[in-house]
């Protein structure tokens, strides 16, 4: 079982680390630096960033939320990964919750993108109650989809 909890600066080597060997992290373009960097600027913005601890894993997963990123007034997941090896087994759904909770008070919807390739994604998403409410293309990378998905978290 997952232990989700705040990311800390000492957690952000480890996550540099195993991230860019994603797949989906190489298509972006995600180095180990741009990766420390990134979630370093995250942290001291006060970004909402969980991770997930395993028995015998340290910071496996990563979730990073950017309170107001969507219009300036709702959340928006930058970013949920699970370390390569380790997907499947209720890190990401763990996470997820998690984020879910802690921005279920005072929010009322959660957003996303999500690549029009990544289907694993799109159900993933799905089954946790997510919507695909819009398409984007070329947005993120040239002759690259993104789907918007959204989920209301509270009334």
């Amino acid at each position: 079982m997952a232990v989700i909890r705040s990311l800390t600066l000492e957690d952000i080597p480890i996550i540099a680390a195993w991230l860019p060997e994603v797949s989906l992290m190489q298509r972006y373009g995600m180095t180990a630096e741009r990766t420390r960097s990134r979630l370093t600027e995250a942290h001291a913005a006060n970004d909402l960033l969980l991770t997930a601890d395993l028995p015998n894993e340290t910071a496996c997963g990563l979730a990073w939320c950017l309170p107001h990123g969507m219009f300036g007034r709702s959340p928006y997941l930058r970013l949920l990964v699970v370390k390569n090896g380790i997907t499947g087994g209720g890190v990401g759904a763990a996470l997820l919750s998690a984020l879910e909770d802690r921005l279920a008070v005072g929010h009322g919807w959660l957003f996303l993108l999500v690549t029009d390739s990544n289907t694993a994604a799109q159900r993933f998403y799905t089954r946790h109650g997510y919507r695909q409410v819009g398409a984007i293309g070329g947005y993120v990378l040239p002759g690259v989809v993104e789907y918007l998905f959204a989920k209301q978290l509270s009334q």
